[in-house]
């Protein structure tokens, strides 16, 4: 069954309406029945979230694309590179 994609503010919501519970008494399996998702993805929420801001959390994710193009930038240079030093040398 496909899931639902949840925005990085949804995320964060979540994450701190289940801080609330466990902070109330409840447990872990209290405050994921609560917000709607499954431990496995709370916990997997918690790890990269935890702690921060929405526009903390923007910001990261605007960092992590910017960084995948600039390696995909390097990895066509370096690729451009090794042709025009194979082409130079003279082995076709």
């Amino acid at each position: 069954m496909a899931g639902r994609r949840h925005t990085t503010e949804e995320i964060i919501g979540k994450l701190r309406e289940a801080e609330i519970v466990q902070a109330q008494g409840g447990t872990v399996a209290d405050a994921c029945r609560r917000i709607g998702v499954t431990e496995q993805t709370f916990f997997r929420w918690r790890k990269e979230f935890g702690g921060l801001k929405v526009d903390q959390a923007r910001r990261m994710k605007e960092l992590e694309t910017e960084n995948a193009r600039l390696r995909r930038a390097v990895a066509d240079l370096t690729l451009d590179k090794l042709i025009l030093k194979e082409a130079a040398r003279g082995n076709f």
